[in-house]
């Protein structure tokens, strides 16, 4: 039988132990989920860190792939150069293919000219007046020549070697001239301490014009470190005809608008315009002169006698003639003949020897004849800043040039057959003398002939 105190000692023990037991679950699963959490941290850390070892590498591939990506992209662009400049040569050989077929009288060849690491073309005219001159080694160790040769005609689908064909032989210089010219080039050496001076110049007008196909002049066994040109010759073939079209405002060899004379190298082309200025220039076919105003483009003489007539706008505008010499002067620094003052009117410019002007005036001198004015005897020669001699104060309607009634004599001609005549004459062997010959002139007897 149970009592009251033992029941309750009962359920004393039953929710002791009912607490102990759940105390002890509860610290298991604690330590459970500590042990689960703990193994989870490790695993996640591990996942982490392979995470960042596997995006570093797929960043480093990326990197390489992006710079492959651009060396190839680089290259592929090189390549579309390549084949484009390739492509404009065979072009350009075609178009000279088919101007030597259609047998045209000027025609354009291409050269390749290796000069150091570049690779260079020139368009190059044939014909007897261009004077190609390279400059190169013959040979990968052989010596260095100069030649110069010209290239009348070429042969379709056919090469030809400049140099002799030996493995290695390169070309250092080369120059296409149109009309024969001769520069000067400076040859530096590679140095060397058993070497005095390691430059020397080499003039081309000492070589003569050979064949495409000759070796050449010797110019040096020495390393050449380069070539530069030092200065432009005189051509050697003479003069070169020059045009000047007024259409396009240039220079031109063709024969295309106003001949001009026949050209030397240091002869210069005279531009006069219509507001005073004049200058120089080559005879360049690439020079530009101006689209208007051009009054005169001719040949250079600094010894013709030039006769302007002007208002002097710093002496009240009164007429004025002045005769002068054309100086030398830079296209890039004009110079004027009618002054500094730009409010000079020009009136008229010619180049006869003994020009006539005839001045009539103009109200309220209109009644007064008009002046004829003979300009050689008017006014000496001075130079072009002069201001010339004033005509007249009058008020003055026009001026006229009239034609000139003197004319400078021609040059004497010599008689150059009668001077051979009498060269020959004095040259001819006295007849041989007989016997009966020299007897006479011994005694002194004198022979009459019948």
């Amino acid at each position: 039988m149970l009592t009251p105190g033992t029941a309750l000692s009962d359920a004393l023990d039953t929710h002791v132990k009912q607490s102990v037991g759940s105390r002890l679950i509860t610290n298991s699963s604690i330590k459970m989920k500590k042990y689960f959490t703990t193994k989870t941290l490790v695993w996640l850390g591990l996942a982490a860190s392979s995470l960042a070892t596997l995006h570093s590498c797929y960043k480093e591939d990326a990197q390489e792939l992006y710079q492959r990506q651009y060396t190839t992209s680089v290259a592929l662009a090189d390549l579309q150069n390549q084949a484009d400049a390739f492509n404009r040569q065979v072009n350009d050989l075609q178009e000279a293919i088919n101007m030597i077929r259609d047998r045209e009288p000027v025609s354009k060849l291409i050269y390749a000219v290796e000069n150091d690491a570049d690779t260079t073309g020139a368009y190059l005219t044939l014909g007897n007046t261009t004077i190609f001159v390279p400059f190169g080694r013959d040979g990968k160790d052989g010596a260095y020549y100069v030649k110069r040769f010209n290239v009348t005609s070429i042969t379709h689908d056919r090469e030809y070697d400049v140099t002799q064909g030996t493995p290695g032989s390169k070309i250092h210089y080369f120059t296409a001239n149109p009309n024969g010219e001769a520069e000067v080039i400076k040859v530096t050496l590679k140095p060397n301490p058993k070497l005095r001076r390691i430059f020397f110049e080499k003039s081309f007008s000492e070589l003569a014009v050979k064949g495409r196909g000759s070796r050449g002049n010797l110019l040096t066994r020495l390393d050449v470190h380069k070539i530069t040109l030092k200065s432009h010759g005189a051509s050697t073939l003479g003069g070169r005809k020059v045009w000047f079209d007024h259409d396009v405002q240039r220079l031109n060899f063709d024969e295309r608008g106003d001949y001009l004379g026949e050209f030397h190298s240091d002869d210069l082309v005279l531009v006069v315009l219509d507001n005073g200025d004049f200058y120089t220039t080559n005879f360049d076919p690439n020079n530009h002169y101006e689209s208007t105003g051009l009054m005169r483009v001719e040949k250079f003489d600094e010894t013709k006698v030039w006769t302007a007539v002007l208002y002097d706008a710093d002496n009240d505008n009164n007429l004025y003639i002045k005769r002068f010499n054309f100086e030398r002067a830079s296209q890039t620094r004009h110079q004027n003949f009618m002054g500094d003052n730009p409010d000079c009117k020009f009136v008229a410019l010619t180049d006869q020897a003994f020009p006539r002007f005839q001045v009539t005036f103009a109200a309220p001198d209109d009644f007064r004849e008009p002046l004829v004015v003979d300009a050689e005897e008017f006014i000496a020669v001075k130079g072009f800043k002069a201001k010339g001699k004033r005509v007249t104060t009058f008020n003055v309607a026009k001026v006229e040039e009239l034609e000139p009634t003197r004319f400078p004599e021609p040059p004497a001609e010599t008689n150059d057959s009668a001077e051979e005549d009498d060269e020959l004459q004095q040259d001819a062997p006295a007849p041989a003398q007989t016997e009966t010959d020299i007897m006479d002139d011994l005694t002194g007897q004198l022979k009459l002939g019948f």
